[in-house]
């Protein structure tokens, strides 16, 4: 493992949805598609964010959900953040066809892979989902290595009038797959299991769980008898689906058991 704690600037900040941003930066270990790392943000707290970019300049795409996120979709071109890592396992690029099935932000981890994917000669298919068309992520670069992206929004706006799993579920069923890929909220990634599991298609989900270490020390982001830090985040289905918790409860910030 090649990690890598430094301080480094931020070279572009991009506005990529209302709620979303993503930031490129200069760091030199290299990284695959899945891992993430931890940011510091000076004066503010530290918060593990994949890799939405895994090349050079590598980049992480934020999404406002608690203060530190929303803090940290004003920063600016030029500012100096802390930056440790890379953390965590990866895609594996082999499969020749792949479903993506993305959830609002959840599109941030799959798009380098799907990339990197194409570039082995891998086909991919996606299925993108947000709340609204403006909050969609990722379509345009999807589309430029796609052999078709489908999108679903809550409000109808573009696309499919409902969720990504109906999207999702009917391409499962119309067209044959060796493996999908997803991320996003854990309702959304358990459906998606179960529409591909009377298949026999593996499924492979990028978890997301409150890590402060990154090291596998601090047991806040406990998923059964593992870590998301260390032994994920990108898990098989079968070993989420065994599981009681996946889909139901997550640790909050002073690692109690709630309700998701």
């Amino acid at each position: 493992m090649n990690l890598v704690r430094t301080i480094t600037e931020v070279s572009e900040r991009i506005v990529e949805t209302p709620s979303t941003v993503t930031l490129r930066f200069r760091f030199p270990p290299p990284a695959a598609p899945g891992q993430f790392v931890m940011i510091w943000i000076p004066g503010d707290d530290e918060l593990p964010m994949s890799l939405s970019y895994t090349g050079d300049p590598k980049g992480v795409t934020i999404k406002a959900m608690g203060s530190s996120s929303r803090g940290a979709l004003s920063i600016a071109d030029g500012t100096l953040v802390g930056i440790r890592g890379p953390y965590g396992n990866r895609f594996d690029l082999s499969p020749s066809r792949v479903l993506l099935v993305g959830g609002g932000s959840g599109t941030a981890v799959l798009a380098p892979a799907a990339e990197a994917a194409a570039r082995k000669g891998s086909r991919i298919v996606a299925a993108l989902g947000a709340t609204t068309g403006a909050e969609l992520l990722f379509e345009d670069r999807l589309r430029a290595i796609a052999e078709s992206v489908e999108v679903a929004t809550d409000d109808g706006s573009v696309g499919h009038h409902g969720y990504v799993t109906d999207v999702s579920r009917r391409l499962l069923s119309e067209q044959s797959f060796d493996a999908v890929w997803t991320c996003g909220p854990e309702v959304m990634m358990q459906k998606v299991i179960a529409a591909a599991l009377p298949r026999q298609i593996p499924v492979f989900c990028s978890m997301e769980r409150q890590m402060k270490c990154a090291m596998g020390m601090c047991d806040a982001c406990a998923l059964g008898p593992y870590h998301v830090c260390t032994d994920g985040p990108v898990f098989p289905s079968h070993q989420l689906t065994a599981l009681p918790e996946f889909g139901r409860t997550k640790r909050d910030s002073s690692g109690r058991r709630v309700p998701l």
